[in-house]
């Protein structure tokens, strides 16, 4: 693996030609959470029921890759909420959840110059869906919850494209939203911090790693260790 070039403090750049526009791109992919916000969904849910420590000992290995089937240590944590309200979801997006610096401006830029925008997430509908709506995005791929009577069964509902999002399932709506709009894989960015977040990052031309675990932080084109998620734009000019 090519060694990392440190470009200033915090950022890293591998395989990263000198001249390179968001223009010369159609498409950016989006992980959700610790990408586009500040927090792990399921954790501070964990949390409200008091289960944060057993969910995120879980969380934690999966993103660092130390668990190899994504799906299984997403049901563990899953089955953990069995009982649960429905409305700690609420409270968490209310109480909890903030956009990372920086990511507003880098949503707006790719919409001023006609990127289409996917948030493909190993999380849940309930935040992937209002984060669509406040940010503007294109599309949304993640999980959903399995309710009953206002509280979780401690299940994970399936959908028409499956049950897990997981990271062969971002790679393949990556992959099939780009054939969709005729956009050829590279010309495609994604951007994530976990393990799951390395199929995708493997099929697209450009990948940037925002506050990202080892593994990701090795593979990545773009490494941003501090600051905001614009700071890709010091790298990749408009």
């Amino acid at each position: 693996m090519t060694a990392l070039t440190e470009r200033s403090a915090g950022l890293w750049t591998r395989h990263v030609p000198s001249q390179l526009s968001l223009s010369n791109f159609k498409l950016m992919a989006f992980d959700m959470d610790s990408t586009l916000i500040n927090i792990e969904c399921i954790d501070e849910m964990a949390a409200m029921v008091g289960l944060q420590k057993e969910v995120s000992a879980i969380t934690e290995a999966a993103m660092r890759g130390e668990i190899s089937d994504y799906k299984e240590s997403l049901r563990q944590r899953v089955s953990l909420l069995k009982g649960a309200p429905v409305s700690i979801m609420q409270t968490v997006y209310d109480e909890k959840l903030q956009l990372n610096p920086g990511v507003e401006q880098v949503v707006e830029q790719c919409h001023r110059l006609g990127l289409h925008t996917l948030i493909v997430s190993g999380g849940f509908d309930y935040f992937t869906q209002q984060l669509q709506q406040q940010l503007g995005i294109h599309e949304t791929r993640s999980n959903q919850l399995e309710v009953k009577d206002g509280f979780f069964t401690g299940r994970v509902s399936q959908q028409s494209w499956g049950d897990i999002c997981d990271g062969e399932e971002k790679k393949k709506m990556v992959l099939l939203t780009a054939h969709r709009l005729g956009i050829q894989p590279e010309e495609c960015i994604a951007v994530g911090d976990g393990s799951n977040d390395l199929p995708m990052m493997s099929v697209c031309g450009l990948s940037v790693a925002y506050h990202a675990k080892p593994k990701v932080r090795a593979q990545a084109n773009i490494v941003i260790d501090s600051g905001g998620l614009d700071r890709m734009f010091e790298v990749v000019s408009l």
